[in-house]
């Protein structure tokens, strides 16, 4: 991370995972994705979710993605992955424009493993930065 633009965005990310109800780690995935990419964008998230969900011991198919659109709590490009029996976080994450494309932070409980969620999204071709939690 020898790039400013992506130590400010480290640091951002890190700040989220500060000490609060719940230990949290993170990860930044960086796209060339552009705003006309919308559709590309979405589906990142759904599979980058799905894998945080999995490595959380949890199923995909018992989860399901808050946007909040109408939540004024939640701002645009923000999304949650809720379990769909007691409707509890499991990650959540804001999509960032920076430089003309995304950079997509998100957070989730420590008690998922973290490394197999980067090895998993490395193995998928993603370019991910691990946010370890403190």
């Amino acid at each position: 991370m020898s790039d400013v633009t992506d130590r400010d965005l480290y640091q951002r990310a890190k700040a989220l995972l500060e000490p609060g109800d719940i230990e949290l780690n993170g990860l930044i995935v960086h796209t060339d994705l552009t705003g006309e990419e919308e559709p590309t964008l979405h589906q990142l998230t759904l599979d980058v979710g799905e894998t945080i969900t999995e490595h959380a011991g949890l199923d995909p198919a018992d989860t399901y993605v808050y946007s909040g659109n109408d939540d004024p709590d939640f701002g645009v490009n923000q999304h949650q992955g809720r379990t769909l029996d007691g409707d509890e976080f499991v990650w959540e994450c804001q999509q960032l424009m920076r430089e003309q494309h995304y950079e997509v932070v998100f957070y989730y409980e420590a008690s998922a493993d973290q490394d197999g969620i980067i090895s998993d999204l490395d193995d998928d071709g993603r370019d991910v930065t691990s946010v370890p939690g403190e």
